[in-house]
């Protein structure tokens, strides 16, 4: 019993570890979903035929998702991304009361599961006190290079209904 006990807290441990030695993801600003109108640049410089080492240089810190011939997107280590495919990626964040927030944190503080998130932001109660927009670029990836570039966004207060669980 006491080697259980052992390992479990060892087992417990070390997982604590290896999630809390990466350093914290930082957030992107409203001004980082700019696009510039003359040359079609994010406000990190990034553009149209650039490649995966000039995206990385501008946004390996950030929470990317990918999906891959237009399969779901989902979350993969930037080292693990198959820049070569067709590829689609995107760089969400939620703004509340125009300032950025970390999902994961913001569950946390108001005491609710991440899967509940989009059901607390679009809350008529909460939006009535609340401004919530979801901004995201979207890169398009043929060959290794980035053939288009769309900065979005969907201000809740305006837009949930169409969000509305089914």
């Amino acid at each position: 019993m006491k080697k259980t006990i052992l390992s479990l807290a060892l087992l417990c441990l070390v997982s604590c570890l290896l999630c809390a030695c990466g350093k914290e993801t930082p957030l992107l600003t409203a001004d980082d979903y700019k696009l510039d109108t003359e040359t079609g640049a994010t406000s990190r410089g990034i553009k149209i035929g650039d490649n995966a080492e000039a995206f990385l240089d501008a946004y390996r810190e950030y929470m990317i998702f990918s999906a891959i011939s237009d399969a779901d997107y989902q979350f993969l280590p930037v080292d693990e991304i198959p820049f070569d495919s067709d590829l689609t990626m995107i760089l969400p964040a939620f703004f509340i009361d125009g300032q950025a927030i970390d999902p994961a944190q913001f569950s946390e503080d108001n005491g609710i599961e991440k899967a509940d998130l989009i059901s607390y932001l679009t809350n008529e109660a909460y939006l009535a006190d609340h401004r919530v927009i979801y901004r995201y670029l979207v890169f398009t990836w043929q060959g290794g290079v980035i053939t288009d570039i769309r900065s979005e966004s969907m201000d809740y207060n305006q837009d949930a209904s169409y969000y509305e669980a089914n």
